[in-house]
């Protein structure tokens, strides 16, 4: 077996941190996506125009660190505006 080098150490160190901070802050995207959606669904207008604003929020970050694409965002943001106007409209 070959020595490992200790920047190859140190990479493999980050990675291990990196890839609990990406969990972490993918999960807690879904977790604000899923709250405006089950808003939607039980036809709440106040839960859901309050969720709104912090799934936007948890969205943008996402993209900006790198855990979702740009395109993702937006198509879902969206989406889910679209959905909370639709039930503010009915």
């Amino acid at each position: 077996m070959a020595n490992r080098h200790p920047s190859a150490i140190k990479r493999a160190r980050q990675n291990v941190q990196r890839h609990k901070r990406n969990a972490a802050l993918r999960s807690a995207l879904r977790t604000a996506v899923k709250r405006v959606v089950a808003a939607v669904e039980q036809t709440d207008v106040t839960e859901a125009r309050a969720e709104l604003p912090q799934a936007v929020r948890a969205l943008g970050k996402a993209s900006t660190k790198g855990i979702v694409h740009k395109n993702y965002v937006a198509r879902k943001i969206s989406r889910l505006t679209r959905q909370v106007n639709a039930l503010e409209a009915t």
